[in-house]
């Protein structure tokens, strides 16, 4: 059994095959998928996955960075009312992007560490977002760190010491297609950091592995990760599934 702890199923590159999709996706061993959140305008679609694959599917709730702006306030008012009315598996996905645009760094802070909270209440994980911001993220977890916050670092594509000290705030390493990257760097140092704290992702449609980078990712292409990991980790294709699949289990209580 493979877990995805992070595809955007609901995504509108799969509105024209997404059943077929995921049949492939379960057809190479993937069983479960964990679905995070961007904003409200996504939420319906979510909703929409979740009734239409109820065996599958596990969703997140929160406010993805890059969607933080002048209505920002309004945005995690519709994370809270969600949360407040049903069970999520995790806040996210959350954090900081200074990639794309840095003018609302003040806000996104603010609605990082407001998610965090919520989430430490409610004893869900949380799934960071981080691109351009990692001295930034780690801020914010300094501030916030309990035994109460834990969860995963999506997509990781940090240092050695950066993923150590991610993992000091009781976060797995979300590894995907970029470990299959020639210039991806994190397969230099993934041998270091021990296989209890790694998951498995993909982050379809984005960041499609070798040998389909450039082309839209898709659950299924997972195994490319697997297989990759296998060979860094010295460890079968399926010791690698069934120890990594027990890490979300860890992470997510189910």
């Amino acid at each position: 059994m493979i877990t995805d702890t992070h595809t955007h199923l609901y995504s509108e590159q799969f509105d024209e095959d997404r059943k077929t999709m995921i049949a492939r996706a379960k057809t190479a061993g993937v069983s479960r998928f964990f679905i995070p959140a961007i904003d409200s305008s996504y939420s319906k679609s979510m909703f929409q996955l979740e009734k239409d694959f109820p065996e599958d599917v596990y969703l997140m709730m929160g406010l993805h960075p890059t969607s933080v702006n002048k209505n920002y306030l309004e945005e995690l008012a519709h994370v809270k009312k969600w949360i407040d009315e049903r069970d999520f598996y995790a806040i996210g996905e959350i954090g900081i992007d200074l990639y794309w645009d840095k003018s609302f760094l003040k806000q996104q802070q603010e609605a990082f560490k407001t998610q965090i909270q919520w989430a430490k209440e409610k004893k869900w994980p949380i799934v960071i977002h981080c691109r351009d911001a990692f001295d930034e993220i780690f801020e914010v977890l300094e501030s916030e760190k309990s035994d109460d916050l834990f969860g995963i670092f999506h997509c990781f594509t940090g240092t050695k010491q950066q993923a150590e000290k991610a993992i000091s705030y009781h976060m797995k390493l979300g590894i995907g297609g970029v470990v299959t990257f020639k210039n991806g760097k994190i397969d230099q140092f993934l041998h270091e950091i021990d296989i209890k704290n790694i998951v498995l992702e993909t982050d379809a449609p984005y960041l499609a592995p070798i040998p389909y980078r450039g082309k839209r990712n898709e659950s299924a292409y997972i195994t490319e990760v697997v297989a990759k990991l296998a060979t860094i980790y010295n460890l079968s294709f399926d010791e690698i599934a069934k120890i990594t699949t027990q890490n979300s289990k860890d992470i997510f209580g189910i």
